[in-house]
């Protein structure tokens, strides 16, 4: 029996109901509140409550609409590289300091798209250092290491 509906709209769709709910429920732990008076948790579950319905109605508009062509193939490289860079700066951004992770985060995230090309990256790289150092450090007042111990001379 073949279904008859987009995987790709269906998983979608399972994935931001999933997400939601995560999120909704780990933030039923906090205080809700009223909407003049809101509670920590009143802002995760109203998201999480979106999401859910968003999630829904992607999945829902793929019934019935079958996917026409075979699914791309999957991007390991992206994937490995983006989720390994979040993993890379939460290991290193007190060791390395917040220069050097952002820099090499930006660019090995840039790298994870086959159409940047190691000078793009380069700039895509400097140029996320640059806006995060002027938003977090600067406007936010952050205090973060520049460079951090492991970098001392």
């Amino acid at each position: 029996m073949a279904l008859n509906a987009s995987r790709n709209d269906l998983a979608a769709g399972a994935i931001f109901v999933a997400f939601g709910a995560y999120f909704a429920l780990e933030a039923m732990r906090y205080e809700f509140g009223t909407p003049f008076r809101m509670g920590p948790g009143f802002m995760p579950i109203v998201l999480g409550g979106i999401l859910i319905a968003l999630g829904i109605a992607v999945a829902a508009k793929g019934i019935g609409k079958p996917d026409e062509e075979a699914p791309p193939p999957w991007p390991w490289r992206g994937t490995l590289l983006v989720l390994g860079t979040v993993i890379f700066f939460a290991a290193t951004i007190r060791g390395l300091g917040f220069i050097p992770v952002v820099l090499i985060a930006g660019f090995a995230t840039a790298m994870s798209s086959s159409r940047n090309t190691v000078l793009s990256a380069l700039v895509i790289a400097a140029g996320l250092c640059v806006l995060c150092l002027l938003i977090f450090v600067v406007g936010l007042g952050m205090i973060v290491p520049l460079v951090g111990p492991w970098l001392r001379f």
